[in-house]
């Protein structure tokens, strides 16, 4: 290959392909989304990605099936949808997504698996085996610390090294050495001042390093900052095309010496593995039965649906008993994210209808409230009417399309008033209130007490209706246990003073005290626990036998009904000398029991599992001592327990509690500048823009708000047909919009395809900054 050749090969040739080089027989591959389902366009890539996809089976979102704590499910899954994506000549699925929930208002939370880095890393790697057993790579995503969506594409995530370790990037590191995907995709932000896909610590340190990885590398679309840096920190493939514009970058980097041609012979024979190790013809794609894959969604939406309260066994519900429908997610069902993960669903019910023909003595349906917020008497009037005239009411309330997606954060946890306001009139005419959540993540229930019940289905797939049917009518047994913590207020949240970072830092102050982490240390009521799940059966723990190498425990199905329980295990350290959560998942098991049956659990345990990061040493360390082993069916329900010592590592660490008693007890909230600078170990940047600085290639053109009367402008040009998309309802518009508000200068000649030129682009910055 010429040198002009391999530069070229190195970004893809249109929105979704990698570049063809026919004169050495190098053929093009496909990559395109699929966190949840196959995203395919139809027709020819258009360079924005916008043509309508091809109908797909769209299973529940990671944040769903990670509720399953079901490692065969989530395989299968994945599976299925790979078999899809071969079906179509798709060599790379991008997905799963797998960063940490940080924060329950990360819009883009229900594609990620939970707080918990551990059971993320369990979960994403049973997904990434699914997907690559037909023949086609898996693309975990996004390397690393993608926490928030506000100003994802150039916000710099603060974050102290043993966190980094111990909570943001464990999941990738399971996700790599017991899923070996052969591709990952980095995140826009920055880490620690550098943006993740030319960061070396990241890729060359840790992932080719440390891990092995031995795949390549992709840039999220359109996120390349550097593209010469990228290539020397194992940056391979930059996405989508960019009209040749990096390609020369590359070329003049060898010519001047400032790239070794080694660095790119490298980059391109991991790429051209890739590319002949997938490469997919219609001789061998699969034939697909949607029907059976629908089948399959119904299965995963089963056994990922929570049930989070049932007071007096009102569920399941019999058929004797008058059964009002109300609520607009009822009639439309919410059952997927938005943005990148947007799926086309070969099949769609909906819950009104599959309950009508369940043989439930349903007295009829009312919409009850405006979907997108705001009053409407009548609505609200119909609703109540209906209520009157039954015993029961299944009432669907939940987020809508405009609370949660793809580049742009959640603005609070609750629902919408206007359900609300529903909720509370109808409790005044009928006691048996039965609500069903559609949503995917954490929401404040301040009705938790003036219901029966509550059931989660989270963002279901296109098997919601009926896998919902199944568990209210008692068909099947809910199973799912919830896969982060649901706090009772917002500003109970470890990371709420310090979240989102609003311009220019996002500072990780709450340092490892995310989620269940924080809330147990500190003995925080919360709504519902890490782990929570009710069943329509009981189940006991007995027998514990515990070594530092497994442990062994009895569960027995003491109810009625058949049903499945989710044994986790926890380990605590005893007397720390070093801060710590107080306890961490290391073991989960979901074992299926009929009724008086017993069944013998084993949970291997390795030295990973007792070790913490010392950011001393740099390295994983087993501290000496007392440990803990707990079973427990949640975080706080723990059933039996065994205490081990271990001899561990003569190291120390100098996170002592003088230096950091706000660490030590878990207070975070409380931390202070001097001690958050102590763990970090340097002074931090700013976490704001300086609005006197002229603006570059690397800021957004939210910026330009502070700049001249151009900037100012087109700031307010584009805010205002966010809001107008906003209000018309067209909120998957509006977020489209906000996403142009955040990108940085430098992606608008890429993004376009060279249309508007590098040239021009400078030009307009010339003009805004004076």
């Amino acid at each position: 290959m010429t040198l002009e050749e391999k530069a070229s090969f190195m970004s893809g040739a249109n929105f979704w392909n990698t570049k063809a080089i026919e004169r050495v027989n190098i053929p093009s591959i496909m990559l395109t989304d699929g966190p949840h389902g196959l995203r395919k366009q139809g027709g020819k890539a258009d360079h924005l990605g916008l043509n309508k996809s091809l109908p797909a089976t769209c299973f529940p979102t990671a944040a769903t099936l990670a509720n399953s704590w079901d490692r065969q499910l989530i395989y299968d899954v994945g599976h299925t949808i790979g078999k899809e994506a071969a079906s179509e000549n798709v060599s790379v699925l991008l997905g799963p997504g797998l960063n940490i929930k940080r924060n329950p208002l990360c819009g883009r939370n229900f594609e990620y698996f939970s707080e918990d880095p551990y059971l993320t890393g369990e979960l994403a790697s049973e997904m990434v085996k699914g997907i690559q057993a037909n023949g086609i790579s898996a693309c975990p995503k996004h390397f690393a610390v993608n926490s928030q969506e506000h100003m994802r594409m150039t916000i710099d995530e603060i974050v102290d090294e043993r966190s980094l370790r111990e909570v943001y990037l464990e999941g990738f590191r399971r996700v790599v050495e017991k899923g070996q995907p052969k591709t990952i995709m980095t995140s826009y932000n920055k880490v620690n001042g550098t943006f993740a896909n030319e960061n070396n610590d990241l890729l060359q340190d840790i992932l080719y390093g440390e891990w092995g990885f031995n795949g390549v590398v992709v840039t999220d679309w359109g996120g390349n900052n550097d593209r010469v840096e990228g290539l020397k920190a194992g940056n391979q493939l930059e996405m989508p095309a960019t009209n040749g514009i990096t390609d020369q970058e590359i070329v003049q980097a060898v010519r001047s010496n400032e790239l070794a041609e080694e660095v790119l012979d490298e980059a391109v024979d991991r790429l051209l593995e890739l590319v002949y190790s997938t490469q997919l013809n219609d001789s061998v794609t699969p034939r697909i039965d949607y029907e059976e894959h629908h089948d399959k969604a119904v299965e995963a939406a089963k056994r990922s649906i929570v049930l989070l309260k049932n007071d007096g066994n009102i569920l399941p519900l019999g058929l004797d008993k008058k059964i009002a429908v109300i609520g607009d997610f009822a009639k439309n069902p919410r059952y997927q994210g938005a943005g990148s993960s947007l799926i086309n669903p070969a099949k769609l019910s909906n819950a009104c209808d599959v309950l009508g023909q369940s043989g439930l003595p349903i007295v009829g349906y009312a919409k009850g409230f405006k979907r997108m917020g705001g009053n409407h008497d009548r609505l609200l009037r119909e609703a109540v009417t209906l209520a009157e005239q039954a015993d029961t009411v299944l009432l669907f309330l939940g987020l809508d399309e405009g609370s949660e997606a793809e580049g742009i954060d959640r603005a609070h946890l609750g629902l919408r008033e206007n359900q609300l306001d529903l909720l509370r009139s109808l409790t005044k005419v009928n006691s048996n209130i039965v609500v069903i959540l559609a949503g995917g993540g954490a929401i404040e229930m301040p009705f938790v007490h003036d219901v029966k019940a509550i059931v989660h289905t989270y963002l279901s797939g296109q098997g919601s209706a009926e896998a919902l049917t199944s568990v209210l009518l008692g068909a099947y047994n809910p199973s799912g246990k919830l896969s982060e913590t649901f706090p009772i207020t917002y500003s109970d949240v470890s990371s709420a003073p310090y979240y989102p970072g609003k311009e220019a830092t996002a500072e990780h102050i709450e340092g490892i005290f995310i989620g269940y982490r924080y809330f147990d240390t500190v003995e925080i009521p919360v709504l519902f626990p890490f782990g929570y799940g009710l069943s329509y059966t009981s189940f006991a723990y007995t027998d514990l036998v515990a070594d530092e190498h497994q442990a062994s425990f009895t569960i027995t199905n003491t109810g009625a009904v058949a049903g499945e329980e989710i044994a986790q295990l926890y380990i605590q350290k005893q007397d720390s000398s070093i801060f710590r959560a107080k306890r961490e998942l290391k073991g989960f098991e979901k074992v299926y029991l009929e009724p008086g049956e017993s069944k013998r659990v084993t949970i291997e345990l390795e030295e990973r599992d007792y070790s913490y990061y010392n950011p001393t040493i740099h390295d994983w360390v087993v501290e000496p001592g007392t440990y803990d082993i707990q079973i427990g069916s949640s975080i706080q329900s723990i059933h039996l327990h065994k205490e081990i010592t271990l001899k561990g590592d003569s190291v120390s660490c100098e996170h002592t509690k003088e230096q950091f008693p706000h660490y030590f007890s878990g207070h975070v909230h409380a931390v202070t500048v001097a001690e958050y600078k102590r763990l970090l170990g340097y002074e931090p940047p700013s976490p704001y823009w300086d609005p006197k600085q002229d603006l570059g290639l690397n800021d957004t053109i939210a910026q330009a708000k502070y700049k001249n009367g151009l900037g100012k402008t087109i700031y307010h040009v584009i805010f205002f047909f966010k809001k107008f998309f906003d209000a018309v309802n067209k909120p998957l518009l509006a977020n489209n919009v906000y996403f142009v508000l955040n990108m940085p200068f430098r992606q608008i000649d890429r993004f376009t395809g060279g249309k508007i030129s590098r040239k021009q682009i400078l030009k307009l910055l010339e003009w805004i900054n004076r």
